[in-house]
């Protein structure tokens, strides 16, 4: 770092993306994308904005908002667009955390929580999970803080139900509890519905993963109408127009198309199934996953070498260094092609 960089920030330890190699084409099971391309709808609509480009996009949303409110139900003051679901996460960190309220969330789990808790000089705890990778709901009762809670969780792809998500909510009364739905399509049932009852949840979700739009950033929150005004707050003090013009329309488009994203929602869930199933055969242990990943580990063959030599063989996957989940891979769900050419290769590296 440079001599003027400002030292409230020398300790921070940015986040780590998954690699982007382009060395050469891989079968890429390492970021968590879609194997799908966006919906023709989409593309189509980002297309024809982009034809308006010298003119700033609408901060208020306001034909996403409406289209968006009619899919799930919520009324337009309850959700709030982001620059990904990346951003509504940090605004969460900026509104409800600070010297007395710190951020609690699991010590496994999304990579950014801790970052963005550094970034905004936030205290915070981090909950070890239990032995098998699961949360226990009761270590987040009467937190005293913030709650941050991936559902399902990331790497580990468990998730919680709706009752356990309640539970968290109605114990943590005096505070805010962020269930953070990045995968909740491929299996989990999503707490949006709580948001009704409960004045202290915040839902956040992305267009990233069933939607096919990770390139697009486009993320959201939904909660009651004085959370996100707090958010806008925040939004309006930072960056009033966050989301793009053609990843609105994208973003638009995506909604007049459920039946598409459901489609492939399903294929992945299916390919997901068949890929744990053949893993299994060939020894590999792992979780009960609802996310579009996998969680594994073979006993005879390290993560970091199992990550090392299927890269060698054009295919990619996510090796953690961290010490618990060092045995551990996780790898993203393609089509069932993409699945079926990682089996034959980890078969052949097993020797099988």
């Amino acid at each position: 770092m440079s001599r003027f960089f400002s030292s409230k920030y020398s300790n921070l330890v940015p986040y780590t993306p998954g690699e982007q190699p382009k060395d050469m084409k891989y079968i890429k099971l390492n970021t968590n994308e879609s194997p799908f391309p966006p919906s023709e709808k989409a593309i189509a609509a980002a297309l024809e904005e982009a034809k308006k480009l010298q003119l700033y996009s609408d901060p208020d949303c306001t034909d996403l908002v409406k289209e968006f409110c009619e899919v799930f139900g919520v009324e337009k003051d309850e959700v709030l667009f982001t620059n990904g679901s990346d951003e509504i996460l940090n605004f969460a960190f900026m509104a409800f955390c600070d010297d007395d309220t710190p951020a609690i969330f699991p010590e496994t789990t999304y990579g950014f929580y801790p970052v963005f808790a550094e970034l905004n000089h936030v205290p915070y705890k981090e909950i070890p999970l239990r032995e098998d990778f699961t949360i226990n709901i009761e270590d987040y009762f009467n937190a005293g803080g913030t709650v941050f809670i991936a559902n399902p969780n990331a790497p580990t792809g468990i998730a919680l139900t709706p009752a356990e998500v309640r539970a968290i909510v109605e114990n943590n009364p005096d505070n805010i509890v962020v269930i953070d739905e990045a995968y909740v399509d491929f299996g989990t049932e999503s707490s949006v519905p709580l948001v009704k009852e409960y004045d202290n949840l915040v839902v956040t979700q992305t267009f990233s993963k069933s939607r096919s739009l990770a390139g697009a950033r486009l993320g959201f929150g939904i909660a009651k109408k004085e959370l996100i005004q707090d958010m806008n707050t925040i939004k309006y003090s930072t960056n009033p127009y966050n989301v793009n013009r053609m990843s609105m329309a994208a973003g638009l488009g995506c909604l007049k198309d459920e039946e598409y994203t459901k489609a492939n929602c399903q294929s992945i869930i299916e390919s997901r199934a068949f890929a744990m199933e053949e893993l299994r055969k060939l020894g590999f242990e792992m979780t009960d996953s609802k996310a579009n990943f996998i969680f594994v580990k073979h006993p005879e063959y390290s993560g970091a070498k199992l990550q090392a030599e299927l890269k060698k063989k054009g295919i990619l996957i996510r090796h953690f260094s961290k010490p618990a989940l060092d045995e551990y891979n996780r790898i993203t769900i393609g089509t069932k092609e993409q699945m079926q050419a990682l089996i034959d290769a980890v078969a052949e590296l097993l020797g099988r």
